[in-house]
């Protein structure tokens, strides 16, 4: 048997996935870790525990299956993005816990470089806008705020990555220090059309281009590890929603993905330009492959299935997530709550840091199910927001069929409401780990077991289509409350 091992590194737990030759998945693992909330609005992870946590899943799902390491023809990794890492160059230990993506505790910093115009200047080269999500003020307040930090990363003792990075640098025992262009895409230092990190952002923000990972293509040679029995070659890196375009197979201009994890991320693929935008999304790197990067529109959603677990854990009117599927039909059509879940802060096309979530059109008979409707169907409402804009951006009248993934997508009934509210069909997949799918068929291309581009493209398979069914008027009047709700919550 032939193996590709895949390590889907996310925010909230670290998977490890086998897929044979057939690119087909035979074993999976598992592992929840620590999230830490030391202040209000900042987010960490224990760098020792992801890493532990991926040494454990990847063990854990060859003993599950029978593999042995000389049966694994290469591991491709996928990664929460920017969530950020300084460690030790000699010892390989971090200095500080991980800076999760959801943190916010640089707004000040990148409203002192916005006040001073500097935004224009970032966005040209990076894509991005000046907003605490990505990785480069978040190395700065490391760098600013741990004693002895600067002086040592201007010695040259101190490395960066975000987890892709780290785990690379841990898997090869310190051997590579290496990233992919669309991690690197995502951390606000690095020049997405001449594809090397841009000297005059790092000056800006103080950060050694010493630190910095070298920038390799999604699919490529990272080194190999030796930590699970033999040598394993490490061939494919993409950061988790350019896995998800990937594995949906989002290869031709026009293409979109959303996928439906902590967070919301949709991406648009457009081509080998890139299209700035004027509403505020992102322009970033879909992915890169013998050397040609293939660029895409990317709206953020902050808060998707963070908000069920919200109502699991905070409001405990759940108790398990499928269970907001099963409440919110039972809700009376004739209320009409809207909840803006902007936990963390607002993100495309609004991107408010400081914005703070709130509901609307409470009653005295709204409940649970009341509760749950609206939950749910805030990501409906935030996925038009981003679909909106990608189409002023993108100029193209074609109609657009949305692929989804995720773990709310195996909800029917947010699905349903997602086409009824975009007016639009959407698609679910039969293979819905398109993440981890997507860093396999990297790895196992570069290996030579999996398919190009066109013949991978081909093994897509529809699970499910779900064609709008409520009427434009009630459409229309919903969004309208919707976007009502955001204006007021942003003027709160």
């Amino acid at each position: 048997m032939t193996y590709i091992l895949a390590i889907d590194q996310g925010t909230t737990s670290s998977r490890a996935i086998l897929f044979d030759a057939q690119m087909q998945r035979v074993g999976t693992a598992q592992q929840e870790f620590t999230q830490y909330f030391p202040q209000e609005g900042w987010v960490e992870h224990d760098p020792e525990e992801i890493w532990d946590s991926v040494l454990n899943v990847c063990r854990q799902v060859m003993d599950k299956v029978g593999a042995s390491a000389d049966q694994i023809a290469g591991i491709g990794i996928t990664n929460q993005r920017e969530t950020t890492v300084v460690w030790d160059k000699t010892t390989g230990k971090a200095i500080h816990n991980a800076i999760v993506w959801q943190d916010r505790r640089t707004a000040e910093i990148c409203r002192r470089f916005r006040d001073a115009g500097c935004e224009d200047d970032v966005t040209a080269q990076t894509g991005l806008l000046l907003d605490p999500y990505f990785s480069g003020t978040k190395v700065k307040w490391i760098l600013d705020t741990v004693p002895g930090a600067r002086d040592r990363a201007e010695a040259g003792e101190l490395l960066f990555g975000t987890i892709d990075s780290f785990l690379i640098w841990r898997l090869t025992e310190g051997q590579v220090h290496a990233t992919d262009a669309t991690n690197a895409a995502r951390t606000l230092l690095f020049d997405i059309h001449k594809g090397n990190w841009s000297p005059e952002i790092c000056d800006l923000l103080d950060v050694p281009l010493s630190m910095l990972p070298e920038v390799r293509d999604c699919a490529a040679d990272f080194g190999q590890t030796s930590l699970f029995g033999g040598a394993i070659p490490i061939l494919g890196v993409a950061g988790d929603q350019q896995a998800a375009t990937i594995g949906q197979a989002c290869f031709q201009p026009g293409m979109m993905k959303s996928t439906y994890g902590t967070g919301c991320f949709a991406l648009l693929n457009t081509g080998t330009q890139p299209v700035e935008s004027k509403n505020r999304l992102l322009t970033t790197i879909a992915y890169q492959l013998d050397g040609q990067r293939t660029y895409a529109l990317e709206g953020s959603i902050f808060i998707a299935g963070a908000a069920v677990q919200w109502l699991r854990d905070a409001l405990q009117i759940i108790d398990s997530a499928p269970q907001s599927g099963e409440l919110a039909p039972q809700a009376d059509p004739n209320q009409h709550v809207v909840l803006v879940p902007a936990f963390t802060g607002l993100g495309a096309p609004y991107w408010k840091p400081d914005c703070r979530g709130a509901m609307f059109g409470l009653t005295r008979n709204s409940g649970r199910a009341e509760i749950a409707r609206a939950t749910l169907e805030s990501i409906a409402f935030q996925t038009r927001d981003l679909w909106h804009a990608m189409q002023g951006d993108w100029g193209a009248e074609a109609d657009v069929i949305l692929r989804v993934d995720g773990g709310m997508s195996a909800s029917d009934w947010a699905m349903q409401g997602l086409s009824d509210i975009l007016g639009a069909p959407v698609d679910r997949p039969v293979m819905q780990e398109t993440t981890a799918l997507g860093a396999a068929w990297l790895a196992g291309m570069k290996a030579g077991v999996y398919p190009d581009q066109a013949g991978f493209a081909e093994t897509w398979a529809l699970d499910q289509r779900f064609e709008p069914i409520l009427p434009e008027a009630d459409r229309e009047a919903a969004y309208a409350r919707w976007q009502r709700a955001v204006q007021a919550t942003m003027a709160f």
